[in-house]
């Protein structure tokens, strides 16, 4: 018999691009994760604690009582730097450790909004910006690794130490100004549409804001909405904010409760993950989705839209209001109309955990 041993085995098949990416898209999400949970959880507590604590129906919830504004600044420092992680860990899976750091400022540099008129900052470009700060930082570095394979080994402590990290970064934060402002415009642009459809049909508006804070969890198209929204608030209409907030908590709930009926459709890491979201959902934290949405963009981000553009456009039709501009059902006792706003809230995230749990395949 033929010793096997002797056999030459062919060579693994090479990596697809498009695998290449989810496995960069991944390591990213999963460093991400933690300062997303943790964050998350420590500001739903804040509003808790402020709740619990009779803050008045006019204060900034999260902040009245000292534990409160404790427990949301520890927690907003942990989301301050979930996008920067994100765009690290992607390109550092990329270009390994000389990518990190092109991608973790280029990261900071799309939550800031730098361009070149403004370095220090303007409108954020949010989760889409530092999705691509990292695959751009992560690429960046790689050419740069390329040209520089012929400089001799003598120096290539000079290399890793110096040239890598300077011209990485210089060339992260020339392509980040460039692309920042571009975002600014299309949130302008999106500003402007909203404010000169708002008389012609609130139900339609309200669906239009409920799929806008689920597009991007945090966002541009978020924070457009949620902008419009404040502004329609010191107008005096305070419908908006309700379909916005809506808006903001379906894609949570969708997904927690899309992990609870619909477990093979996820990983174990987004099973543990999930019930979390509960949590997040209720206390108006759409980041939460993130990490899914990052992971399954054509199926997450669709689903979480219809369920939210739904549940806006119902609250719109029961004529919910809401003077709070923040805290989620922990602010319960400010909106108008409470009971059919809980029932949007339930149709919208019922259908999206239905659309998730068709859309998805199951995992082996």
């Amino acid at each position: 018999m033929e010793d096997e041993t002797l056999v030459p085995k062919p060579d693994a098949a090479p990596e697809s691009f498009g695998k290449a990416l989810y496995r960069h898209l991944m390591e990213g999400v999963g460093n991400m994760l933690p300062f997303t949970v943790a964050g998350g959880l420590l500001i739903a507590v804040s509003f808790l604690i402020d709740t619990i604590g009779g803050a008045p129906q006019d204060a900034d919830f999260g902040t009245h009582l000292a534990a409160a504004a404790f427990c949301k600044t520890v927690g907003g420092l942990a989301f301050n730097f979930m996008m920067p992680v994100l765009a690290g860990y992607i390109a550092k899976s990329i270009a390994d450790k000389p990518g990190f750091l092109t991608g973790l400022i280029g990261g900071e540099l799309a939550v800031l909004g730098s361009t070149f008129a403004e370095p220090s900052g303007g409108v954020s470009s949010g989760f889409l910006g530092a999705l691509f700060a990292g695959f751009a930082g992560g690429y960046l570095t790689l050419g740069m690794e390329k040209l520089c394979e012929r400089i001799p080994k003598t120096f290539d402590g000079i290399r890793t130490v110096l040239l890598y990290p300077l011209c990485g970064l210089v060339m992260i934060a020339l392509v980040m100004c460039s692309v920042n402002p571009v975002m600014g415009m299309l949130n302008s642009g999106l500003a402007v549409f909203l404010n000169s459809m708002g008389g012609t049909s609130k139900i339609l508006l309200g669906a239009m804001l409920g799929c806008m804070m689920s597009i991007d969890m945090g966002g541009p198209f978020n924070k457009a909405a949620y902008v419009f929204a404040l502004g329609a608030l010191a107008a005096g209409n305070d419908n908006v904010m309700a379909s916005v907030m809506i808006g903001g908590m379906v894609p949570p709930l969708a997904v927690a409760l899309a992990t609870t009926f619909f477990k093979s459709r996820f990983t174990s890491d987004e099973l543990k993950s999930g019930p979390v979201n509960y949590i997040m959902g209720l206390s108006f934290v759409t980041e939460g989705v993130i990490p899914y949405a990052a992971a399954d963009p054509a199926r997450v981000i669709p689903s979480c839209m219809i369920g939210a553009g739904i549940a806006g456009a119902l609250t719109m039709a029961f004529d919910c209001t809401l003077r709070a501009p923040h805290g989620g059902i922990f602010v319960i006792a400010v909106i108008g109309h409470p009971l059919q706003f809980l029932l949007s809230l339930v149709i919208g995230s019922v259908i999206g955990m239905l659309l998730l749990g068709v859309l998805k395949k199951k995992r082996t």
